[in-house]
C-alpha cells in the first residue's frame, strides 16, 4: 500500500489547465497546498483555422479531401510538452522526489510520452481522471482512494 507522504508533488492536469500542489500534510492527513498553476487560452479548432481542407487529385483522376487540421488538440499537446518540460527541470533542481500525475486518459498518455525517464521513474502512482475543476479536498481525497489501491 503506498502513501501520499510529505513533499510530494501532485499534478493536476488536463490539455488546458495544470496546478502542481505539494503535500504539506502527512500520509494520514494529507495537505495539499499550491505550488504552481498554469492555463491558457484554447478555443475550438473552428475558431482557429481560417480554410476548409485541401483537395488531393491522384494519377487516377480521382479527388478526395485531405483530414481537417486540429488546431486544438496541437495546442493541447504544446502545453502538456512545456508542462513535461517544466516537471523534469523542477525534479533536476530538487524540488520533489516522487510524484503523483491526476489526468484524464488522453492528455496521460500524451504527458507519458512527453515526459523524460527521470520523471517517469519519480511517478508513485497516475489516476486517469479530470480533477482540474474540483476542489482540493476532493484531490486529496482521490489520491489517497488510488495509492491504497496501487
Amino acid at each position: 500500500m503506498k502513501r501520499l507522504f510529505t513533499g510530494t508533488r501532485v499534478l493536476v492536469a488536463d490539455g488546458a489547465k495544470a496546478m502542481v500542489y505539494r503535500n504539506a500534510g502527512d500520509a494520514q492527513a494529507p495537505n495539499l497546498k499550491l505550488q504552481k498553476s498554469y492555463s491558457q487560452d484554447n478555443p475550438p479548432s473552428r475558431d482557429q483555422g481560417s480554410d476548409k481542407p485541401g483537395r488531393v487529385n491522384d494519377s487516377l483522376g480521382r479527388r478526395s479531401a485531405m483530414e481537417m487540421t486540429d488546431w486544438h488538440r496541437q495546442a493541447e499537446d504544446r502545453f502538456i510538452q512545456r508542462l513535461a518540460a517544466d516537471m523534469a527541470a523542477d525534479l533536476s533542481a530538487g524540488a520533489y522526489e516522487k510524484l503523483v500525475v491526476v489526468a484524464p486518459p488522453i492528455a496521460l498518455g500524451t504527458l507519458r510520452k512527453a515526459l523524460s525517464g527521470a520523471v517517469l521513474d519519480a511517478i508513485d502512482c497516475e489516476i486517469g481522471k479530470d480533477l482540474t475543476r474540483h476542489p482540493v479536498d476532493d484531490i486529496e481525497k482521490a489520491v489517497v482512494k488510488a495509492l491504497a489501491a496501487a
